[in-house]
This record gives C-alpha cells, structure tokens and sequence, in this order.
C-alpha cells in the first residue's frame, strides 16, 4: 500500500504547525484505492492512487 503502481506517488513527510508555531513532523499518505485493473492481458489487484483514477491512466476489470 505503500506506493501508486502506475505513477509512484508514495507517503511525504511534513511539518504540522500549531497556534504558537510548535513544529512537529507528520507523515501524509497519498489517496491509495486497490482497484482490479488489468495489467499485461490479465486481472490484478494493484494499488492506485486517485489521480491516476480520474486521469483514466487505469483500464478496470470487470
């Protein structure tokens, strides 16, 4: 689940700000949805993110 298996797109970190200006490192994890999609003639589940969704980079299975 770690990484988009058409584009890479992979978990940042980041840095959450409070009120008095407190920095402290947060982990963002990219929209990750498992979808069957086929891959090289046949169906597999893989990891996509939703971007490569919307952009139709996916061929879903039915």
């Amino acid at each position: 689940m770690a990484r988009c298996a058409i584009c890479g797109k992979t978990s940042i970190f980041i840095n959450k700000v409070s009120h008095s200006h407190r920095v402290t490192s947060k982990k963002q994890r990219a929209n990750l949805q498992k979808v069957r999609a086929i891959v090289n003639g046949e169906k597999k589940r893989i990891w996509v993110c939703t971007k490569c969704l919307k952009a139709g980079k996916v061929i879903k299975a039915i």
